[in-house]
């Protein structure tokens, strides 16, 4: 393989079950011939059913069809706080300023964990949910923002922050499963309010996520090659 080919399928497709995913990420680093340099925090945010997850990992294979190092990662993590808050969205009398701490927690459990050691390495790491989350969401919850910015002022500023909008009553009709206390349509109109204010602040890039998945797509890999672009 020459630096700066194509990396293909990947070496966990290629040989399934043989490699760990730290050698896979290895691997896309030696095959991209990328210098290991800061890489970038591009992050997918929308409320539920605005389809991030499905968005988020599109983008990671495109992105390494390309030979760009990519990795994805989603909030809450998979860390103990992270499970703790999966659990607690189950549940209803919840305090909004203990859930709010804990999404920081798990944050900065994120950045040190996995963030941040893999922008050193020179990935470009796509976040399904980051710090906008919180800012919308507890900000809705609580209706006192600038605590919530306040809390997580230690986040890392992702280099490109894209809001996947729809309207809740389109979000909330793709869900099929079993609804958390999240997903009430008077709560994400609050927070679909909360988020169209940072896109007028210019913190996040919006884009219409009610058409067809693969037209979403091709608006989001618009956006990332403009951002690529310039950041060359």
């Amino acid at each position: 393989m020459v630096p700066g080919s194509n990396p293909g399928p990947g070496i966990h497709l290629v040989f399934p079950g043989v490699f760990s995913q730290e050698a896979e990420d290895l691997y896309w680093i030696f095959c991209s011939g990328y210098a290991v340099t800061s890489g970038f925090l591009i992050v997918l945010e929308g409320i539920d059913g605005s389809g991030k997850t499905t968005q988020a990992r599109k983008l990671v294979r495109w992105l390494r069809k390309k030979g760009i190092p990519a990795r994805y990662t989603a909030e809450p993590t998979g860390s103990a706080v992270g499970r703790i808050l999966k659990a607690m969205a189950r549940r209803r009398n919840v305090d909004p300023r203990v859930e709010a701490m804990l999404f920081a927690a798990d944050r900065l459990i994120h950045l040190e964990k996995t963030v941040k050691p893999f922008l050193e390495r020179g990935f470009t790491v796509v976040s399904d949910r980051y710090l906008h989350s919180s800012l919308a969401y507890q900000s809705a919850s609580m209706g006192n923002r600038r605590w919530i910015e306040e809390l997580n002022r230690f986040a890392v500023k992702p280099d490109l922050a894209i809001l996947l909008d729809v309207a809740p009553e389109v979000g909330l009709s793709r869900i099929k499963r079993k609804k958390s206390r999240f997903e009430r349509i008077e709560f994400l109109r609050k927070v679909r309010e909360n988020y169209l204010e940072y896109v007028e602040r210019g913190e996040l890039v919006r884009i219409n996520a009610e058409e067809a998945i693969e037209e979403v797509f091709s608006k989001i890999i618009g956006v990332v090659e403009e951002f690529l672009e310039r950041r060359r």
